[in-house]
């Protein structure tokens, strides 16, 4: 139950009211004002009406332009709106603007709840309705679509690797290097994606300010790339008493980093802006691009530098 007190009635009056329904009110913090068609045009917290004058109305004490929802809307833009202006209850109107009834703050922790599971399953691939206790066939069909673009993206970075076999088989330190750069630009291009999906499901990325944290990713990406990637050289240049292979890795780490940072914010920002949620699809495009151009970066410059590897 809800509180709901007409404008133009006194804040004496109101506390009247209050104190008749308050026991079968389930909020009572948040007092909802509506108009004499029952319309709702405001709301007042119970420590004005304990602080206002008694002779006070109640429409010179509320605040206007309430927050509300329609009962169509989605559940997840309703915790928004109660994340956002730290509301204890929203209320839910129909087309006339009469309030319906209220969702309360432990009805939004369950949608939270809810929908943070989805996401963390939707970032491995899985369907969010599958459980441990799914049948054998409900699993195979939730799962194995996704393996199956996987595959396909997969069998992408093959053909990258296969157009540079005979590289590799001249310098075989290549086979056992080349994962090192793909692997670090999945795992940075996984940190940025996982920033960026959530405060997208959040709604706290403004288009105004998406330009200078995209070139902020980008950076970020590159210097992480040029340390990891001097360390990495450092190391491999020790094992394969090889330089050029030291600086080869250094630079295709440095590229395939910022390649990370690229990817990684652009993906979730296009699916989200054609309406497709970035939780689903994300990974699977950001971990192609990192190993396609991971590899194709390294073993371009393997290609290039070869008379200095053999």
């Amino acid at each position: 139950g809800y509180i709901a007190l007409e404008e133009d009635d006194t804040v004496s009056r109101g506390m009247a009211k209050i104190r008749q329904i308050a026991n079968r009110s389930e909020v009572i913090e948040t007092i909802y004002v509506v108009n004499r068609s029952r319309q709702l045009v405001g709301t007042a917290n119970l420590r004005v009406f304990l602080t206002a004058d008694k002779n006070t109305k109640i429409k010179d004490v509320m605040k206007e332009k309430p927050v509300f929802v329609h009962p169509e809307d989605d559940q997840e833009y309703a915790a928004k709106l109660v994340s956002r202006y730290d509301l204890n209850s929203l209320p839910v109107v129909n087309h006339r603007g009469s309030i319906l009834g209220i969702i309360t703050v432990d009805d939004i922790i369950d949608v939270i709840v809810e929908e943070y599971n989805e996401d963390i399953l939707e970032l491995g691939g899985v369907n969010s309705e599958e459980t441990l206790n799914s049948t054998l066939q409900e699993s195979v069909k939730h799962r194995l679509p996704w393996l199956l673009v996987n595959l396909a993206t997969a069998f992408l970075a093959s053909l990258t690797v296969r157009s540079f076999e005979s590289t590799i088989s001249q310098v075989v330190a290549l086979s056992a290097t080349m994962t090192i750069v793909t692997g670090m630009g999945g795992n940075s291009a996984n940190q940025v994606q996982s920033i960026l999906v959530r405060q997208l499901s959040q709604d706290e990325v403004p288009g105004s300010k998406l330009l200078k944290c995209f070139r902020k990713e980008i950076l970020v990406g590159m210097i992480d790339g040029m340390i990891t990637g001097f360390v990495t050289a450092v190391i491999v240049s020790v094992l394969y008493q090889n330089v050029f292979l030291g600086i080869i890795i250094l630079v295709a780490m440095t590229g395939n980093m910022m390649v990370a940072g690229t990817f990684g914010f652009l993906v979730p920002v296009i699916l989200k802006k054609l309406g497709v949620d970035p939780a689903v699809s994300s990974s699977i495009f950001v971990t192609t691009a990192t190993d396609v151009l991971g590899f194709f970066i390294f073993l371009s410059l393997a290609n290039v530098f070869l008379p200095y590897l053999l």
